[in-house]
């Protein structure tokens, strides 16, 4: 069950990034990619400046933190 759970905030953190980011999605696929990818380094991010988050709201915000760097980081190096 905490499977589903993951899935679903990595898509709602990846597609509010993603319109944060770019004022658009990049799709339902690519969107969940981006949130999972993004949980991943904004936990990481948040232990190393000693945050720690629970709870669906905090796991969001991390999500939603760590797709937002990594959205960031990508158009650095996309960025002509």
């Amino acid at each position: 069950m905490n499977f589903i759970w993951y899935i679903l905030i990595g898509l709602v953190s990846g597609f509010v990034a993603g319109k944060l980011m770019r004022g658009g999605g990049f799709g339902l696929i690519v969107n969940l990619i981006v949130g999972i990818v993004g949980g991943v380094l904004g936990g990481w991010l948040f232990s190393l400046m000693g945050i720690s988050a629970g709870g669906i709201i905090g796991s969001l915000i991390t999500s939603v933190f760590g797709a937002i760097v990594l959205l960031w980081l990508v158009g650095l190096i996309t960025r002509k």
